[in-house]
């Protein structure tokens, strides 16, 4: 029976789903990305990097809630954004049905909202070990506000004038991955070069550390493309399963092409690998048949590892650029990739799933075949627009929100910071380890009150 609670247009499956498939994406970028980030880089940049992704999740759900929700899914103000208001802090609104699926605003801002926070942290992982903390505080929101927003209402929005086009991206190849390629890339250019000597080592602290964090970012993907039918249906399902070959896939492409080239396997490499697969299904997860996603595996487990491992060493504008995790590749080339398979690949019957009996979306393989190349050519040309759209709107309004930032505080540490890291930043140290003779003497943080003694443990038998 309906109550107050739940009203008859309330589906508790698909509400307790997409909550469920949130809170996966949510544990991608928290925990997922905060280990990952604070392990794959220099130990003395460990907490800085793991706090960039900390705060972005923060600072993105407080402007959420305010403006960003509503300029992303709201009432139209341009054909490319929606009308800001702060109808999302309003328990009226958020209790009513949402835009999409038998559940209430409150799930859908939730949903959308770990995406948005996501976009931010991989984003930031071209602008490790070196970016003024301060300076990232005033980019999350200001990148939020001009960039994503459009390019969600744009892409997503059911009065987004990329989503009545005709562009196909099933859970944010475009939005979030060609977005946070980009926006990255672009950010890393404004900032500057890390230093002369990181650039030439920057070994991980932890690799196994990384791997975990790796591993909640595949498991985590299972929300990420699994949620985007916004309903527990067929088509999630089929999605999760297409995630996870397409990923796997790549993984193993990625792996043997460091074997062959490199003459042995490479632990970061396969992490590389099992993130271009991941990117690269997101536009096409519910919309494509298995056989697809894996040749889709293949794609983003060879073509990333190319324009990463040759075509970046021999672009002199490439090298330049210091992209620290290489998300130009792993992310930008991974979706835009994705985005152009989909509308080669992308199967009639799957597309009337999530689309609806619509003819438009259609791929190139199965429109050749049904005598409708022209509908297939079609899609394939959106699919390209939408990538120049969203290249071209992250390259402009992230240049402009480095200039700005800049005006107000300095976009890259001081040498004598970049230098010390995360101590001259924070006055924390990832690793209070004393061992081998060594101490932490110049801290800010008192360690330099341990004497040192023949036995290092004795201090802490001590505390104990």
């Amino acid at each position: 029976m309906a109550t107050e609670a739940a009203p008859e247009w309330l589906d508790k499956g698909d509400n307790a789903w997409q909550l469920a498939a949130a809170t996966l994406v949510g544990l991608q970028s928290v925990p997922g990305l905060v280990i990952l980030y604070g392990s794959i880089v220099k130990k003395k940049w460990a907490v800085n990097s793991a706090f960039m992704a900390l705060y972005a999740f923060a600072a993105t759900f407080v402007c959420w809630c305010f403006w960003a929700f509503r300029m992303s899914f709201g009432d139209r103000l341009l054909p490319f954004v929606g009308r800001p208001d702060l109808a999302a802090l309003d328990q009226a609104f958020l209790t009513q049905q949402g835009f999409a699926g038998a559940y209430p605003a409150a799930t859908l801002l939730f949903f959308q909202f770990v995406f948005a926070a996501i976009t931010l942290i991989l984003a930031a992982g071209s602008l490790l070990g070196r970016v003024n903390f301060r300076a990232w505080m005033l980019f999350v929101p200001l990148w939020l506000t001009f960039s994503y927003t459009i390019g969600a209402f744009s892409l997503w929005s059911p009065n987004g004038f990329l989503f009545k086009a005709g562009v196909m991206d099933f859970a944010g190849g475009y939005v979030i991955h060609l977005s946070s390629g980009i926006a990255g890339f672009t950010a890393a250019y404004w900032v500057g070069p890390r230093t002369a000597k990181d650039r030439e080592a920057f070994p991980p602290n932890n690799i196994l550390l990384t791997l975990a964090g790796a591993g909640l970012v595949w498991m985590g993907w299972t929300g990420f493309n699994g949620g985007a039918p916004y309903a527990a249906n067929i088509d999630a399902s089929l999605a999760v399963v297409n995630t996870h070959l397409c990923a796997a896939t790549s993984l193993l492409v990625w792996l043997c092409l460091d074997c062959l080239v490199f003459g042995r396997p490479s632990v970061i490499g396969a992490v590389q690998g099992m993130i271009t697969g991941l990117v690269c299904i997101t536009p096409a997860a519910g919309l494509v048949q298995g056989w697809a996603a894996m040749l889709m595996g293949v794609a983003s487990g060879s073509v990333p590892w190319c324009t990463m491992m040759v075509l970046h060493k021999r672009s002199r504008f490439l090298k330049r650029v210091d992209d620290t995790l290489a998300v130009l590749h792993t992310h930008g080339v991974a979706g835009s990739l994705g985005g152009v398979l989909t509308g080669v690949l992308a199967e009639p019957r799957l597309s009337r799933l999530f689309f609806g009996d619509d003819p438009r979306y259609v791929g190139l393989v199965y429109a050749v075949k049904d005598g409708r190349t022209a509908a297939g050519l079609r899609q394939v040309g959106m699919q390209l627009a939408g990538i120049a759209f969203v290249a071209a709107l992250n390259v402009a309004v992230t240049s402009a929100v480095c200039l700005v930032v800049g005006l107000l505080v300095p976009l890259r540490l001081s040498e004598e910071q970049l230098a010390a890291g995360d101590d001259a930043i924070h006055g924390e140290d990832a690793y209070a380890v004393w061992g081998d003779g060594e101490t932490y003497e110049q801290s800010v943080h008192g360690n330099h009150s341990y004497p040192m003694t023949s036995n290092p443990m004795s201090k802490a038998d001590e505390m104990i």
